[in-house]
């Protein structure tokens, strides 16, 4: 008799639009664990606190950057978080104060307050806590940087540890 299949573990990174940071992380992270053979075991999502670039592409700058490192985001549509996410997920990473405080609205009864995580925490390299919105000043590639140190400690700590 066949053993159930295992559920993949599911982590979902957050910004504003889910437009360029969020987006990046997501794929960025899927592109680490295809690397190491472990994207049957943990699932990623990204969405927005808010909706609008619903269904839509990431930004064209963002995806170019990808592109750049080897990963596509081209299979990215934009969402938008709700509270379903929030039971779902083992873990859900913002990308700054602001969508922190949003998510946090949607956990009304406090269940899931420490699975809700700022992204840049992981940074090994930094003291600050937010990944800066490059869809106005243009530092896309600044923001690939802060998300992929973020990203590998993230994954590191993943694979040491089970996710909380």
């Amino acid at each position: 008799m066949k053993a159930p299949k295992k559920k993949p573990r599911r982590i979902m990174f957050v910004c504003l639009g889910n437009h360029c940071r969020s987006p990046l992380a997501h794929g960025y992270f899927q592109h680490l664990l295809k690397k190491y053979h472990l994207e049957n075991e943990i699932e990623v999502v990204s969405s927005g606190t808010s909706g609008w670039h619903l269904g839509e592409l990431p930004d064209s700058r963002v995806c170019r950057v990808a592109e750049k490192y080897g990963f596509s985001l081209r299979h990215i549509r934009g969402s938008k978080i709700t509270r379903g996410d929030l039971k779902d997920c083992e873990l859900i990473l913002v990308m700054d104060h602001s969508n922190l405080r949003d998510v946090l609205l949607l956990d009304d009864q406090g269940q899931y307050a420490e699975k809700i995580k700022l992204l840049r925490t992981f940074d090994p390299e930094s003291s600050q806590d937010e990944v800066p919105d490059p869809y106005y000043s243009g530092i896309f590639e600044e923001v690939y940087m802060i998300v992929s140190r973020a990203c590998d400690a993230l994954f590191e700590h993943i694979r040491s540890k089970p996710v909380a």
